[in-house]
């Protein structure tokens, strides 16, 4: 099997889009735009179609931000202490508010995802602070399609415009997004003045 032959790819992909951009959800660093760029790569190529490829990615963003946002408004997150991968997670999402700011607006559930890191912190915080849930549906829903085109737009671009095979087209897209997503993390870490806002009150405790 030539895993480097976008005619190996042409139907594997699609499969490997929820699971991964799902997963991307519980641990950012599950390489889900590698994923769903790769597939606006193969898609510029004539080996996917774009629109399902957007249509699974932005569904599996979805799925996966409510699975976590449900996880901590409920306030379940501590029955994962239990166990080791469990107490992993809930590490990562201490880490991830440390580092993207704990901001539950609307405007950040849909746009801190691309920042990398943001979209774990946001969803976290956004359930611990008790948000609408059809309020925070709605706003994963749009930022999921948001960065679904993003993330395609990329692979599909980056193919076209340069002629390269499909994995090159796809490395050079993800070093594009990684560094956009940085410059506007950084961006926004200044702006903010610290790494962890509390936007519902300052004697607010971070419960989770």
């Amino acid at each position: 099997m030539d895993f480097g032959s976008a005619d190996t790819w042409r139907d594997a992909i699609y499969f490997w889009i929820v699971p991964v951009v799902m997963g991307d959800a519980i641990f950012p660093p599950v390489p889900s735009e590698m994923v769903v760029i790769t597939g606006g790569a193969l898609a510029a190529v004539g080996r996917a179609n774009v629109f399902l490829v957007v249509l699974l990615a932005a569904a599996a963003s979805w799925l996966g931000d409510i699975l976590v946002f449900q996880l901590f408004k409920r306030r379940l997150s501590h029955t994962l202490d239990r166990w080791r991968w469990g107490r992993t997670f809930h590490l990562a999402v201490h880490t991830a508010i440390g580092r993207a700011g704990r901001s539950t607006t609307y405007g950040a559930i849909i746009g801190i995802r691309f920042i990398p890191g943001g979209r774990l912190a946001t969803t976290a915080a956004a359930g611990i602070a008790n948000v609408s849930t059809r309020g925070f549906s709605l706003c994963a829903a749009l930022g999921g399609l948001l960065w679904a085109v993003w993330s395609v737009s990329l692979g599909y671009v980056t193919g076209a415009a340069t002629g390269l095979p499909f994995w090159a087209s796809s490395l050079i897209g993800v070093g594009v997004g990684v560094a956009i997503g940085a410059v506007v993390g950084v961006i926004v870490t200044r702006r903010r003045g610290n790494s962890s806002p509390v936007v519902d009150g300052p004697d607010e405790e971070l419960d989770f």
